[in-house]
């Protein structure tokens, strides 16, 4: 076993017979660490439960050998839980002898109030549609393996592997910072996208109905939104979504990454089937919410030939939108999805990695705004030929409907006028 700088035995409770050993990183040093402050007490150590990698040889610490068992993290995406990049010390589980490491419990989804004191998020990015967004959680249950999100949890002291889609953060307030912000002396509506970093619908929506919230506020403000998802529970406030689109206030994005739906468990696997995505997609439009199908990501090789197929399925349900994303790595991403390639599709990793760095200027990600979302090269302009192509034969991105912001009216609007008075 190689050698660390600190070895330690966890408390009790974690598991009485497992080791765990301490790796410090010097090259990965927090940001407080390296200006001496006092680290702030994240979720890592409240819980009681520790990232964990396999037993064996540890000294390979670029990899950190972070895999973990296939029966501790069934139903989750990602097959690793390394530490993240913000992290300097790694923790590995290494069998003692005691072949105690199959007892280990498995990844439970736990959520962890996020009191966060702004709602509203605004970027500046010049190649997206949208200036403010709203997330009303941060980690996502879907487990989407190539979800470009996942970095964000190493912010929280958590890994972007499996952490990210076990250990949850809810916003509970999120509806009234909304009111708040919404009502501001200096606010000037504009869309609101919800869903672009992780998903407004996700499992634990069911229990805490936070989306549900800020669409009454939206409806109620007379405020335009747009929402992206992979969940069929969006169904649950279609009453909202289609008050709010005859006002032209809503409108709702669907990803569809693949119509095989073996494929998708094994890719997104707390996420809705893609039989269930068309079939919310068709009630959507039915009930007259603007609607979109987003074949995102396109994963060369493995998903990017049903481009047509997902376009015409969709089409059939009645979507008048289409968008497309290329496959994006940022980060820790990059090693998740090479981990998940190799263990589901081994004969395919380095033709997939050649097609990215050919559409990714000889890189594994480039972040070049105008680029990082459809790439560039011959490869990345074929498939953009073949989804206009597809697009103008299906009919699909004839019709524009633009949002409104005629009927903002601030949520506390009132309240300010009767103040005048007292």
């Amino acid at each position: 076993m190689a050698q660390s700088s600190a070895l330690k035995r966890p408390p009790a409770l974690l598991h009485p017979q497992a080791e765990w050993e301490t790796v410090r990183h010097p090259d990965r040093a927090s940001p407080s660490a390296r200006t001496g402050a006092k680290p702030p007490r994240t979720l890592a150590d409240r819980t009681t439960e520790l990232p964990s990698a396999p037993a064996g040889d540890l000294a390979d610490l670029g990899l950190l050998g972070a895999a973990v068992d296939r029966e501790r993290r069934r139903g989750r995406g990602t097959l690793s839980n390394a530490s993240g990049r913000y992290e300097s010390l790694a923790r590995i589980a290494f069998d003692d002898g005691w072949r105690s490491l199959e007892d280990l419990p498995p990844f439970k989804t736990t959520v962890t109030i996020d009191s966060t004191r702004k709602i509203i998020t605004r970027n500046e990015s010049p190649d997206i549609s949208f200036d403010r967004s709203i997330n009303p959680y941060r980690g996502c249950e879907h487990g989407c393996v190539y979800c470009f999100a996942r970095p964000t949890h190493a912010y929280l002291g958590l890994s972007p592997g499996l952490d990210f889609e076990s250990h949850l953060f809810v916003k509970p307030d999120a509806a009234a910072l909304l009111e708040k912000e919404l009502s501001a002396k200096n606010y000037e509506p504009r869309t609101i996208a919800i869903g672009t970093n992780t998903d407004p619908y996700q499992p634990i929506e069911r229990k805490y109905q936070v989306m549900r919230q800020i669409l009454e506020v939206l409806e109620r403000a007379g405020h335009p939104v747009g929402i992206v998802t992979k969940s069929a529970l969006v169904l649950r406030d279609i009453d909202i979504l289609s008050r709010m689109a005859e006002r032209n206030l809503a409108k709702v994005a669907m990803s569809v990454t693949t119509l095989d739906p073996q494929l998708a468990r094994t890719m997104e696997p707390r996420a809705a089937t893609p039989g269930r995505r068309l079939e919310t997609l068709r009630r959507l439009s039915a009930a007259g919410i603007p609607t979109t199908v987003m074949v995102a990501p396109i994963i060369p090789a493995v998903t990017d030939p049903e481009m047509e197929r997902i376009l015409e399925a969709a089409a059939t349900a009645g979507v008048q939108g289409a968008g497309y994303v290329l496959l994006r790595l940022p980060l820790e991403v990059r090693d998740l999805f090479r981990e998940w390639l190799v263990a589901n599709f081994p004969d395919r990793v380095e033709h997939v990695f050649k097609l990215i760095r050919d559409m990714r200027g000889g890189k594994d990600y480039d972040s070049t705004w105008g680029k990082r979302q459809t790439g560039a090269g011959p490869y990345a302009w074929m498939l953009g030929r073949r989804f206009e192509i597809a697009c103008e034969k299906l009919g699909l991105n004839k019709i524009k409907r633009p949002m409104t912001t005629e009927h903002f009216d601030p949520p506390f609007k009132a309240a300010k006028q009767l103040s005048l008075f007292g």
